[in-house]
């Protein structure tokens, strides 16, 4: 454990050292759910997009996640003004770490490299490092009953991102803020998350909200509420362990602000239907997830959410 806290430290210092262009007994013991990730600006985001800070199939563990994420965006304010495809690809170093038997760190290190053609100038990428984000949970209450019966498990937390990210201010004048590699600010989240389990069968009830702060170019996106359910089932294959999920996840995002002032047509909100699985077999797991939107007004209609899909590998520690 003390060599997981050195890296995460490490991480840290690496990411304050880029240049700031300014600015998600009983047979379910090994099984908590987080809230989702934080997502940057009207649903295009900078980080996890919504897929959760926590492995399925392991309590504590290191890994590497893969995230994809589609958008089309309206590049302009007249009718005829064209659509861009929009491309957000993010690989994470995640880690779950015990700091006690109530209190867990969770760390997550992006790397991100979005693209997009635009009418004009033609393809345009920006990659680098993320901001990093560690957040720790409290266990409130935690029933401990057989598999036979049912369990309730409540968690309460909070976390920090960093600005570790280059922010640059040449996007803000584009209808999706979001193509940025972080926001440029320290961001501060409240997270509660609650747990039923009876059986196999569980449902897993999230909520968060992230306080945006005013970053070095004076701007400032907008605070955001992320709300989730999943419902999952545990299979025990002997060889392998099998976890399937579905449920839905929602995203409300309050306006940008620039030197105070509010930015119209920047606020916006997003339902999504969520998929997936996780397969483990012994210290390894693998899991596969995909969103796809249910309902969503984004930059009133000007930015689109097509799908979102990760991959990841850990190891159990």
């Amino acid at each position: 454990m003390k060599k997981i806290l050195i890296f995460i430290i490490l991480g840290f210092q690496l990411g304050n050292a880029v240049e700031n262009d300014t600015i998600k007994a009983n047979v379910f013991k090994k099984y908590y759910f987080k809230p989702d990730d934080d997502c940057d600006a009207c649903g295009c985001s900078a980080s996890g997009g919504s897929m959760g800070f926590s492995s399925m199939m392991n309590n504590n563990f290191v890994g590497l996640r893969y995230v994809y994420q589609s958008y089309t965006t309206k590049e302009g304010i007249f009718n005829n003004s064209p659509w861009i495809d929009e491309h957000f690809k993010t690989i994470q170093i995640w880690s779950r770490i015990p700091i006690t038997e109530r209190i867990q760190l969770t760390a997550l290190v992006p790397y991100h490299s979005n693209d997009r053609i635009l009418p004009t100038t033609g393809k345009e990428t920006v990659q680098g490092l993320g901001d990093i984000t560690v957040m720790a949970m409290y266990t409130v209450f935690q029933t401990h009953t057989d598999s036979l019966t049912y369990s309730h498990k409540l968690q309460l937390g909070g976390g920090v991102k960093a600005p570790t990210g280059k922010y640059s201010t040449t996007n803000n004048g584009t209808l999706n803020p979001s193509f940025q590699l972080g926001t440029g600010s320290w961001d501060y989240m409240l997270v509660s998350e609650y747990v039923f389990k009876r059986k196999q069968l569980g449902l897993n009830n999230a909520i968060s909200y992230t306080f945006k702060t005013e970053n070095e170019k004076l701007y400032q996106f907008g605070n955001q509420l992320n709300y989730g359910s999943t419902l999952f089932y545990f299979l025990d294959l002997n060889a392998v362990k099998f976890v399937p999920q579905a449920g839905i996840a929602g995203e409300v995002y309050a306006s940008n602000k620039q030197v105070q002032q509010e930015i119209p047509g920047t606020k916006g909100d997003i339902i999504f239907s969520k998929w997936g699985f996780e397969v483990g077999r012994n210290k390894f797991s693998m899991g596969v997830n995909a969103m796809f939107p249910i309902n969503q007004n984004l930059t009133n209609g000007n930015v689109k959410a097509n799908y979102r899909w990760g991959i990841n590998l850990n190891y159990q520690l």
